[in-house]
């Protein structure tokens, strides 16, 4: 009797250590994940001051190894290394199903031998499918950001770029309104009244629809976006500048609704606060009404001597008059030619590192690329050109002067083009575009300006 008890608990043994084997081996198997940044750094070490062996592209697969602190060790293209656990989306693990099976199949020939596991089993599995019904409404919930209209939760800071580590553009109090344009991973791209930025999606909050009344609102209450267009135009006006964004409403981070070119011909349909509401090439938007002329400027220099010349005949222009009025001119041909090619590049893309057309520029590879097709060389980096050229003040900006941005260090770089405005490689969704130096975070964080030229 003894030894057949003997023989049934080695056999019992035998059927838990099978189980537990294929448990371990199911569960050292590699789970994967999803790159959420537009580039992350595969390091040699878990340190962010380690040798970076691969950069790693927006929503690449890799395979996790194991965990180290803050860090996972992943293989991507057959390299082995280490990425900050904030830039990886883990996937769910693909042999859940295979998993369940073999726990399923242990159970049973478990039940043969010692009925009493039964419930146990059925309890750890019932565990199981909880948790992971938790998990997917979880995830569910993550989608649920839509683009459109949003409170912020809590207070928060708006990042510059997609990334947890990303330079602070401003702070966002609770209750705030901000606009949500974009969504990459857990990230949003919002915009507020006057600065455009990235947060967590979990910072985000829809805000409850107010309240309808009866009262109707009469047409003079309504704001002059709401008004519809009038079906005449006030008057027809030209682009004055050699590229102008026309906007979606009368602000300057408003959405870009498409860009016209010196001489346009434009319908004004009203003016309000610096702004015209306007409609060109069967597009209504608004332009800032500085960049609006009643007449065409004139393209050929030739055009323009004759007719200086001419007036300074009619109206007797003395010699000290004529140079008083020559070196009143606001920037010199070279600072206005490095505009205009700075201006050719609009819309490229923002990449990290990047110094060509051909790959996409940041910041400082974007200057760089402009002013070496004029033969001139800058340092690399927007802390190294701060050191190029001479130094000039923020009131004697002309186009073409470099202009840096930064708190604590110089950390972004960008051309001044006049009117109070810059170019540059902004950001990953917004790639080259124009700002204003007036407000918001260019406003906040101006550290100083270069002359090169």
């Amino acid at each position: 009797m003894k030894s057949k008890m003997n023989i049934k608990s080695i056999f019992i043994m035998a059927i838990i250590s099978l189980a537990s084997m294929l448990f371990i081996n199911i569960s050292l198997a590699a789970n994967t994940g999803i790159i959420n940044v537009n580039v992350a750094n595969l390091r040699e070490t878990a340190d962010a001051e380690s040798k970076i062996l691969e950069q790693i592209s927006l929503n690449q697969e890799v395979e996790i190894l194991e965990e180290e602190g803050d860090w996972y060790q992943v293989t991507y293209n057959n390299i082995t290394g280490y990425v900050s656990k904030e830039l990886v989306t883990v996937n769910a693990n693909p042999n859940s199903t295979e998993e369940n099976q073999v726990s399923e199949n242990s159970t049973e020939e478990t039940n043969q031998v010692n009925e009493n596991n039964t419930t146990e089993n059925n309890q750890t599995n019932t565990t199981g499918g909880n948790t992971q019904t938790g998990e997917n409404n979880q995830g569910e919930n993550a989608e649920e950001i839509e683009l459109g209209e949003y409170k912020i939760s809590a207070d928060t800071k708006l990042k510059l770029v997609p990334s947890i580590n990303a330079i602070d553009v401003i702070e966002l109090k609770a209750d705030e309104t901000v606009q949500v344009t974009e969504i990459i991973n857990g990230w949003a791209c919002v915009e507020t009244q006057t600065t455009k930025g990235w947060l967590r999606k979990d910072k985000l909050k829809k805000d409850e629809p107010a309240q309808e009344t009866t009262t109707e609102t009469t047409p003079e209450a309504q704001s002059p976006e709401q008004q519809p267009a009038p079906e005449t135009p006030i008057k027809t006006q030209y682009v004055n500048s050699s590229s102008v964004n026309v906007r979606q409403q009368a602000n300057t981070t408003s959405s870009i609704v498409t860009t016209v070119t010196l001489n346009t011909e434009v319908q004004v349909y009203s003016e309000e606060n610096g702004w015209s509401r306007v409609k060109v090439n069967n597009v209504e938007g608004y332009i800032s009404s500085s960049l609006l002329s009643n007449n065409r400027q004139e393209t050929s220099r030739s055009q323009a001597t004759t007719r200086k010349s001419s007036s300074t005949k009619t109206t007797k222009t003395t010699k000290t008059q004529t140079t008083a009025q020559t070196t009143s001119v606001p920037a010199s041909g070279n600072g206005s030619s490095i505009v205009a090619t700075a201006k050719k590049y609009l819309g490229y893309k923002y990449v990290y590192g990047g110094s060509s057309p051909s790959t996409g520029f940041d910041c400082s590879g974007f200057t760089s690329y402009v002013f070496k097709q004029h033969g001139i060389s800058l340092s690399r980096t927007a802390a190294g050109q701060y050191s190029n050229g001479v130094a000039v003040s923020r009131a004697n900006l002309q186009p073409g002067d470099l202009v840096m941005f930064g708190k604590s260090s110089i950390n972004h770089v960008a051309i001044y083009i006049g009117g109070g405005q810059i170019i540059h490689a902004s950001t990953p969704s917004t790639g080259v575009r124009i700002d204003t130096l007036t407000s918001g975070y260019y406003n906040n964080n101006y550290a100083g300006a270069r002359r090169i030229l």
